[in-house]
């Protein structure tokens, strides 16, 4: 799979520096998408809308590792699961509210991310997918035996929405996404400060010429341990919801199926975009909701196919093609404005 990587930084084209995005449509970007969130469960069956944002906040944090660190990791299903099925056992067997036992299951994903990320990132390329491939199975495996634990291939099942006792958000699904909402949009705000740090501008270096990173005094392996495990902590977050969301938790979160949906996600909006995730989730939720609504038993099928004709038809992602092409029209236009010597050096 080779897709070239768009990220949020300025560009260069043609030996032309361009500035980064304007911070006015930046601000209006956010708000249409603040406002999305905030009206999809009125257009869209609420725990289908859930599902939507925790599944974009869980490409989200995939892109920090695929989009920024380059790094392409196969066993995030790990992360997504662990933490649903810690959530799914706090809130069960403390009774507490359901943000405790979510950051509860993000936290353990974070401590199940240090030793899976030191061992991983010795490896590069197709090795270190395989790599996390493999610990991804091994978790898997742990859960399907616990059974006494996990319930096995049964599930965990009648995970609580607790709340501070509030009815409506315990039992009513609209008012649940309301309640969640802001846990997976604090996660992807993390995400977004992440990016444009100077940690972020590192990953970036990382990605692009590691060795180049390394002389400069970088210790490369240290930002990558350190991008898998903010990764996986904000996985965490989104697997912990989507557990709460449907009150049960499934072997399937740990799947390695599960990790590949998300990886389709990333590369279906457009990797290096963080936009591109959330345009991903929202398309490939949508479109496996409207299949099986319709009872079509071929889902699997139809996303490979759209998947493959993205690829082909958009090599960075949607929203990838569509922010390169608005940058390369924005460079044209501004060029066309400057003066023939403006233009050239020798007649300055």
């Amino acid at each position: 799979m080779t897709q070239s990587v768009e990220t949020e930084a300025p560009v260069t084209v043609t030996g032309t520096p361009v500035a980064g995005r304007d911070p006015r449509l930046r601000w209006a970007l956010l708000a249409v998408g603040l406002v999305a969130a905030l009206a999809l469960p009125w257009f869209v069956y609420p725990p289908v809308a859930m599902d939507i944002v925790a599944m974009a906040l869980f490409a989200i944090a995939l892109d920090i590792l695929l989009g920024f660190t380059g790094l392409l990791s196969f066993g995030h299903a790990a992360f997504w699961g662990s933490s649903a099925y810690v959530t799914g056992l706090v809130a069960t067997h403390y009774g507490v509210p359901f943000p405790v036992a979510v950051v509860g299951g993000a936290v353990f994903a974070m401590i199940l991310a240090v030793p899976l990320g030191y061992l991983s990132i010795r490896r590069s390329g197709i090795y270190f997918a395989m790599v996390t491939l493999a610990f991804a199975q091994m978790v898997y495996f742990v859960a399907y035996q616990w059974s006494d634990l996990t319930g096995g291939e049964n599930g965990l099942q009648g995970v609580p929405r607790s709340f501070f006792g509030i009815d409506l958000v315990e039992t009513e699904s609209f008012y649940f996404y309301y309640a969640a909402l802001p846990i997976l949009l604090l996660g992807m705000w993390a995400a977004w400060r992440i990016v444009h740090s100077p940690f972020g501008r590192v990953l970036v270096s990382i990605r692009d010429n590691t060795q180049r990173a390394r002389a400069l005094g970088y210790e490369v392996e240290k930002y990558k341990v350190m991008a898998f495990v903010l990764s996986a902590g904000l996985t965490g977050l989104a697997g912990g919801v989507f557990a709460i969301n449907h009150g049960f938790v499934a072997l399937t979160e740990l799947h390695w199926s599960t990790s590949g949906e998300v990886v389709l996600m990333t590369v279906l909006g457009g990797i290096g975009t963080l936009w591109g995730g959330i345009l991903g989730a929202f398309l490939a939720v949508m479109l496996a909701d409207y299949l099986a609504s319709s009872g079509f038993s071929g889902i699997d099928l139809v996303t490979g196919t759209v998947f493959v004709l993205v690829v082909l038809l958009f090599r960075r992602g949607i929203w990838g093609t569509v922010r390169h092409q608005w940058l390369a029209r924005r460079l044209r236009r501004s060029s066309s404005r400057r003066s023939p010597a403006d233009a050239d050096p020798a007649k300055r």
